[in-house]
């Protein structure tokens, strides 16, 4: 149950919206092995006056910050299958590669309030964290 962010500089139609929302959570999906009705991510379309990139971007108006929050527990060969898809998935978008930055934050699951107030480590989550 990740929750994820992403930032962008450029509007894209609602359609084209949904379908990079969709492009991350098949990402997360795939590597993390979650539930297809485990969604929850925020796009945030920033002026670009309001959010400064890196210099040397051939394309700055296509510069796409993910910020995942999500559970402790995957190895890092699950992070690096993310990080590859996520990149994948972007790039269908027109996105170049070195214009995805993706930040993992890990919290240990007692740091989860889920469900009507329980701690995550008390609930039957539906999927395995230790992938």
């Amino acid at each position: 149950m990740p929750a994820t962010q992403i930032d962008i500089r450029m509007q894209y139609s609602a359609e084209q919206e949904q379908q990079l929302m969709n492009a991350v959570f098949d990402a997360l999906q795939y590597s993390f092995k979650l539930p297809r009705h485990d969604r929850n991510i925020r796009l945030q379309v920033h002026s670009p006056a309001h959010f400064q990139v890196f210099d040397h971007l051939t394309q700055p108006e296509r510069f796409t910050h993910i910020t995942i929050d999500c559970f402790s527990g995957r190895t890092l060969e699950t992070k690096r299958k993310l990080y590859r898809q996520l990149v994948k998935n972007l790039t269908d978008f027109g996105i170049p590669e070195d214009h995805i930055l993706i930040t993992l934050r890990e919290s240990s699951l007692e740091n989860w309030g889920i469900r009507g107030g329980q701690a995550a480590c008390d609930a039957d989550l539906g999927f395995k964290v230790d992938v």
